[in-house]
């Protein structure tokens, strides 16, 4: 259930938002382990496509990197390593994602990261009006304009989903 307003949680993320001045709506969801975004989606009442996932991601030299992606897609990874000019780009490992990212996965947030990384998005998640996106904890989504993720992150834009 979507509980909006005071109970949200503050992460890096939510302080990231305010510094930039990024206006979202707060989520909180009943977290289950493996659940993704199947989960947030139904507990929301959204379709799972307008729930972007924040996956964290090495190339071939373990540099990591940061791919959104709606949630009922999956990234295909040979397609990213062509368009972002790398030779391989595979999953980290959860540990090694919650080093990079700062984050637990299930609640890795692009906003706010303990490293700066690069991030690269899906071309059609701009096509949505409204996204909902980890706020930086595991059952807590933030809801904001795809755009504002253009403006702050700036992001390369890719066509990579399957």
């Amino acid at each position: 259930m979507s509980k909006p307003g005071k109970n949200a949680p503050e992460t890096p993320a939510t302080r990231f938002l305010k510094e930039h001045g990024i206006s979202h709506s707060d989520h909180l969801y009943e977290y289950e382990e493996h659940g993704g975004t199947t989960v947030s989606a139904r507990s929301l009442n959204v379709p799972e496509h307008a729930v972007v996932k924040t996956l964290i991601m090495e190339d071939e030299n373990g540099s990591p990197l940061i791919v959104l992606m709606h949630g009922d897609r999956k990234v295909s990874t040979k397609e990213l390593a062509r368009q972002a000019g790398c030779k391989r780009i595979e999953p980290c490992k959860p540990e090694t994602a919650n080093r990079h990212s700062g984050y637990l996965v299930g609640g890795t947030s692009p906003f706010g990261t303990r490293k700066k990384m690069p991030v690269f998005m899906e071309r059609t998640i701009l096509d949505l009006s409204l996204i909902y996106i980890n706020g930086g904890r595991r059952g807590y989504l933030v809801g904001l304009h795809p755009q504002d993720i253009l403006r702050s992150l700036q992001p390369t834009l890719v066509t990579v989903a399957q």
